[in-house]
């Protein structure tokens, strides 16, 4: 016999919605946002390591 699946009701939904909204804006996009520039950042460095720095010779 099978157990009947609970419904999620509509404020159970939103404090999900919510619930994720905040962890996107809060965690998820300042870290991106830190990766990214250092990741750029790291890459120039590496690049300028190599090639040498930018500016006439």
């Amino acid at each position: 016999m099978q157990e009947p699946q609970l419904a999620v009701t509509d404020n159970e939904q939103r404090r999900k919605e919510w619930r994720l909204f905040i962890f996107i804006i809060v965690f998820l996009f300042p870290i991106l946002s830190v990766a990214i520039v250092g990741g750029y950042g790291f890459i120039i460095w590496m690049y300028q390591l190599f090639v040498g720095p930018p500016g006439p010779v």
